[in-house]
């Protein structure tokens, strides 16, 4: 794991050093870089595998291709092996990235099709003149490009770009704009206008100048048509899993895993109990200050069933607890890390806190949720069809309803239940999940500026977002599941997880994402992932072998902060402070006046919209322009 960066053009060793200066938590252990009359690479190396032999950058036999790399290549044993036998000649022990100079000699752009792992990665093929840039197929890992002074820069996070003279400050407010409704800038946008980020499963290719981009791989929901029983799913699936996680435990320095006591990071380490001999260091974040109300509610009880497991297990357990002024005093640390505006989870950044201390890699469940179904949207997704076909017939209201049809929509088959999802419910999945966006179009409309809407453009929806309107999903929880796949894994949860791990220079591996497993999970019916009030059903069914039946049935929490509940209690006065120096030509202060008043007399349903300014305060606080 590393931050990489570079540019083409004119050597400026103090422009790369600064670049790479901005980067040295991705990797503190050493540093490489590589200059030519028409491009310079450098890296920070965070190791682990081959210590002594493995840095960067690397080359092939006669040194005309040349590589940088962020990531892991889990199968690059077996690569090399095939490629020893093609003839290619090797200069380290066991470098990861080393394959990759070879695997581009023998297929040429097309090699990560060739690799399972998480990279963001630059070849320099110096015969051809050509500078070629990577991306992983999920997007685990980063990479950010601009093109200025006809230069091509980039790197693994925004500030190693800023650092470079040519890469301007200026605010992109089309990338911002979407930050209001989704708490995460969508790629390739970014919150500089210069700036952008390569997409998932994609490459581009700078030549004399122009860029070109394609695409090597890409989420596809399309089904086999092959009927499959529950039990054949799940023992491949689990034969899958088994695998990623023993391919994500190879590595030359401590490791450990995320433990949070869910079925997601209980599998994955009971995995790994099973495969080492000695116990697996785990590690669980836990809150004080919550009140007493809380601490009955969700994230207390984190503790609880962490311990549960690490015991079951036998595990080296660990713990770190926060209370509200370590995470407030952290937070700008936080937004330094993303770079960017973000109001998802960020708890990430002090579990890491305590991972450092231990360990330099950790396995996580990261990703189970957006393969199998968890969260709202998803199990609104068939509830919202059968509504929908059923307010078709003039059947609107629940005492219409037959008993079957009522079952058909669980659970949201209660009255309470129902009316939400009524309120929600549109034939168009961008239109719905709209509705559930921290602001909805006329809030969003009313919060900014008009200078600052009309920079933003129109925020489209529906059939005309690009994240909806490129499915090849054919049912609606696969429909939720693929846009997900699509915007809110690469653009909101691989980024906290990238970002706020790598800030302590701690390398997550994420076995749910290896992507055998995704192309089998997008494969399968949505009746296989939602079943009833079951979430994640064949995940369920595929780990059920390796956990008790309390795990296996406990409700999903979600590895989150209780900001909310601070907020409303000792942290008040932090975000009351942080919302009054909300840069006053970015919003209308009557939107503004009417939320904060609405927190201030205790209404917790404008929770999300007041952390997600507290946040974008935040930022303008280290990126005002």
């Amino acid at each position: 794991m590393c931050g990489i960066c570079g540019f083409t053009g004119t050597k400026n060793k103090a422009v790369l050093n600064r670049m790479m200066e901005r980067m040295v938590h991705r990797g503190p252990d050493d540093a490489g870089l590589y200059e030519t009359p028409l491009v310079s690479l450098a890296m920070q190396r965070l190791s682990i595998v081959d210590l002594t032999t493995g840095g960067q950058p690397v080359f092939n036999e006669d040194r005309s291709i040349s590589c940088v790399l962020n990531g892991e290549i889990y199968n690059h044993v077996a690569l090399r092996n095939d490629l020893e036998k093609k003839g290619h000649a090797f200069r380290s022990h066991h470098s990861d990235t080393e394959v990759i100079v070879h695997l581009y000699e023998e297929y040429g752009r097309n090699w990560p099709k060739y690799v399972n792992g998480m990279f963001g990665a630059a070849v320099w093929d110096e015969r051809h003149k050509v500078l070629s840039l990577y991306r992983d197929r999920i997007g685990k890992k980063p990479l950010y490009f601009a093109v200025a002074q006809q230069r091509l820069i980039f790197g693994s996070e925004i500030k190693a770009l800023i650092a470079h003279p040519d890469v301007s400050r200026e605010w992109d407010y089309a990338g911002l704009g979407e930050y209001f409704k989704w708490k995460h800038i969508r790629a390739p946008k970014t919150a500089f206008r210069q700036i952008r980020q390569l997409l998932p499963g994609c490459g581009l290719e700078w030549k004399n100048g122009e860029i070109n981009f394609f695409q090597y791989w890409q989420v596809d929901f399309t089904p086999t048509g092959i009927a499959l029983k529950d039990s054949e799913v799940a023992d491949r699936l689990y034969d899958l899993l088994a695998d990623a996680v023993k391919l994500r435990m190879e590595c030359d320095v401590p490791y450990g895993a995320y433990l949070s006591g869910g079925v997601d990071s209980s599998a994955v380490v009971a995995i790994m109990a099973r495969q080492t001999g000695k116990p697996v260091k785990t590690f669980c974040l836990g809150y004080s200050d919550l009140g007493e109300g809380a601490q009955s509610k969700g994230k207390s009880q984190d503790l609880y069933h962490a311990r549960e497991m690490a015991a079951l297990l036998g595990t080296d357990h660990h713990e770190l607890i926060i209370d509200a002024r370590q995470f407030a005093d952290n937070m700008p640390l936080v937004t330094k890390a993303f770079d960017e505006p973000f109001s998802g989870t960020v708890s990430t950044f002090f579990l890491s806190i305590l991972i450092h201390r231990h360990v330099k890699v950790a396995l996580s469940g990261d990703g189970a949720d957006e393969l199998f179904g968890s969260y709202l949207a998803h199990r609104l997704a068939m509830p919202i069809a059968v509504y929908t076909r059923l307010s078709a017939q003039g059947k609107t209201e629940l005492s219409a309803l037959s008993l079957e049809e009522r079952q058909l929509l669980v659970p949201f088959d209660s009255p309470a239940q129902f009316q939400f999802l009524k309120q929600v419910a549109h034939p168009d999945m961008g239109v719905w999940r709209e509705r559930l966006q921290v602001f909805r179009d006329a809030e969003w409309e009313a919060l900014l500026a008009e200078d600052f809407r009309q920079a933003a453009g129109r925020q489209t929806v529906g059939g005309a977002d690009p994240f909806y309107g490129r499915s090849s999903a054919k049912d609606p929880l696969n429909r939720a599941l693929e846009m997900d796949q699509l915007d809110l894994l690469p653009n909101e949860v691989l980024p906290f997880v990238d970002r706020l791990s790598m800030a302590h220079s701690i390398e997550v591996r994420s076995p749910y994402l290896d992507y055998r497993i995704i192309e089998l999970a997008d494969q399968l019916p949505g009746e296989m992932k939602i079943r009833g009030k079951v979430v994640k059903h064949i995940h369920k069914q595929a780990v059920a072998r390796l956990l008790p039946e309390t795990v296996i049935n406990r409700p999903k929490e979600g590895f989150v902060q209780p900001v909310y509940t601070w907020m409303h209690g000792p942290l008040r006065k932090w975000a009351r402070d942080l919302l009054a120096e909300l840069p006053r030509n970015c919003f209308q202060d009557e939107a503004v006046r009417q939320i904060c008043g609405r927190f201030d007399q205790g209404d917790e349903t404008v929770n999300a919209k007041i952390w997600n300014l507290v946040c974008f305060s935040l930022w303008v606080r280290e990126y005002r322009q």
